[in-house]
């Protein structure tokens, strides 16, 4: 079992590094933006260009990657991105930042894709459901070490974005260190996204819902926690609390997806978000400590919304269409990330109240319940068996090639 992770031991220290350094980023970014006097809708507006970037990395970033290999990418990537991040803790202005938000997730998305192209192209079938695993896992954990990271520095100095660019260009390391040789990179493809819109609505629903409520949360939740009067440690421990809750509770809700119909699992996880985003606003007013349990809650339910759809979308397709079906699912995801900041703080501005934010991802998934389950009671979707549908799989969204990592996507060429 060892043996099996030995040779990616390397990337999967640059994962957990790089993905420290992107979660302290996020936080450190909208908390200094709330801190410098800027409206929540500028902060929302800021912070969304970060997803446009993920979106224009995703379709150009391969041609670099194809150009120059995959450590020499990783390199050129790190490099950006340390860059970016500099310039940040150089000048405060809403412009700039939104330029250098853009960029940054430009060079980001890059560093996603070398790993996963890595990971996808040096694994077999038969280890790629566990390889997937410990990738996930490493990208949460280091995602809630992130924003442990903010408590390393003052906040209202510049410390905190030298810290952000030791981790990113540190991450360069193992995968510079690796004796292993870089693989080739899987052809870019382009599919159209309609035809598997209207073949699996509630799954590019779902993606696209979970888009706009997960960006949301790293966007604007240190917002609303600045706002709600949380310290920065306090601040560090409500995100965390909710990045962990989202990798404890995939399992379950899993076994949950796979025993159930989909069509039922998804409004329900709707209606629970929803519910969970209200228990929130009550329980703020109350405790802390009730409310970080409660953040666990909501995290492990908002983090659970994309691969259930993912599943449910791949209930409804060939084997041999996982590959393209998730593509476009990511597609409506990024989509979906890019307009949740400006949501979520448009909500903000509206309600004059930091507890708008939860109100945005109460209507968000509340919406979503509904029209998944109008779209089952009128029989515009198609009921797969249980026994039929394909196996959960826990995971995040991060670049295309992790489509190409999927388990999911060998049984087919296996004859299966």
């Amino acid at each position: 079992m060892v043996s099996t992770f030995v040779p990616f031991t390397a990337l999967f220290a640059a994962v957990l590094i790089l993905m420290a350094g992107v979660g302290l980023l996020n936080t450190l970014l909208s908390l200094k933006l709330t801190l410098a006097g800027f409206a929540p809708q500028t902060i929302g507006g800021i912070m969304a260009c970060y997803f446009v970037g993920l979106i224009l990395g995703s379709v150009q970033g391969h041609r670099l990657i194809e150009r120059v290999g995959h450590i020499r990418a990783f390199a050129v990537f790190a490099a950006v991105t340390t860059g970016m991040v500099m310039l940040h803790g150089l000048f405060v202005s809403a412009a700039l930042w939104a330029l250098l938000r853009l960029l940054t997730g430009i060079s980001i998305i890059g560093l996603y894709m070398v790993i996963e192209s890595w990971l996808n192209e040096c694994t077999e079938p038969r280890t790629r459901g566990r390889i997937f695993s410990v990738y996930m896992i490493m990208s949460y954990l280091g995602m809630a070490v992130g924003q442990q990271l903010l408590n390393m520095g003052n906040v209202a100095t510049q410390e905190l974005f030298f810290l952000v660019g030791f981790l990113v260009t540190f991450s360069l390391v193992p995968v510079a260190a690796t004796h292993a040789i870089h693989p080739e990179l899987p052809s870019a493809q382009h599919y159209r996204i309609l035809p598997y819109f209207k073949r699996a609505p509630i799954g590019m629903l779902g993606s696209l819902s979970a888009g706009m409520i997960n960006s949301a949360f790293y966007a604007m939740g240190p917002v609303f926690g600045h706002q709600i009067h949380l310290t920065v440690s306090e601040l560090s421990a409500f995100m965390t609390a909710t990045i962990l809750g989202g990798l404890a509770f995939q399992w379950p809700v899993g076994i949950i997806s796979d025993r159930f119909d989909r069509t039922l699992v998804l409004p329900l996880l709707g209606v629970m978000v929803a519910g969970a985003a209200l228990l929130v606003i009550v329980v703020a007013e109350i405790t802390y400590w009730l409310m970080i349990g409660v953040m666990a809650m909501f995290g492990g339910l908002i983090f659970a919304v994309y691969p259930v759809a993912v599943a449910r979308a791949h209930d409804l397709f060939e084997r041999k269409d996982i590959v393209p079906v998730s593509s476009c699912l990511l597609f409506s995801y990024g989509i979906g990330a890019a307009v949740g900041p400006v949501g979520a703080s448009t909500v903000m501005t509206w309600a004059e109240s930091p507890y708008g934010f939860m109100g945005y991802i109460a209507m968000i998934a509340g919406i979503y319940a509904v029209v998944t389950w109008v779209l089952r009671r009128i029989e515009k979707v198609e009921i797969v068996p249980v026994a039929d549908q394909v196996g959960f799989l826990a995971m995040e969204s991060t670049s295309p090639m992790a489509v190409q990592l999927d388990p999911r996507a060998e049984i087919d060429s296996k004859g299966l």
